[in-house]
Parts: C-alpha cells; structure tokens; sequence
C-alpha cells in the first residue's frame, strides 16, 4: 500500500524528456486550482539510490513551485526502467 509522503520540491529532477511536455497555461491553471482546494492528487517519484526522480505528476510539481511551496505531496513508488 502507497502512502503519501513529503518531498522537498527543489531536491526532484525532472528529466529533460519530461520538461518538454510542459504547458504554462495547465501550470497557471492548476496552480489556481491548488491555491482554492489543496493538492488533490500527490506525484510520483522514484529513488535511483542518489535522488529522487519525478514519474509523474510534472504540471502539479511546477505549479507548487510556482506557489513557492517548499514541500509536495508525493508516493515514493518502483517505476521499472524503459
């Protein structure tokens, strides 16, 4: 069973290929969305045994850092490699 966790924002690598899927407006929009009714739905990261590596949930990371939130709500899962 998965249970959310706290993960610091500024210590999750996005991989490159991820970054190009980003769209601004969605960032603004769910931003707005997280400042009215909180985070609904946590990321997901795994642990490569040096860092934490974001597997899903982009637009939600960049609008909590749009935020300047500190922290994010997140389940550390085990994401097989491609």
């Amino acid at each position: 069973m998965l249970r959310v966790q706290k993960f610091k924002i500024d210590e999750i690598y996005v991989p490159t290929a991820r970054r190009k899927t980003l769209h601004p407006e969605t960032v603004r929009l769910l931003a707005e969305d997280i400042l009215e009714n909180g985070q609904k739905t946590p990321i997901q990261v795994r642990f490569d045994g040096k860092r934490h590596i974001l597997v899903e949930g982009l637009h939600r990371l960049e609008a909590s850092k749009w935020l300047g939130e500190a922290f994010i709500d997140g389940y550390l899962v085990q994401a097989r490699r491609h």
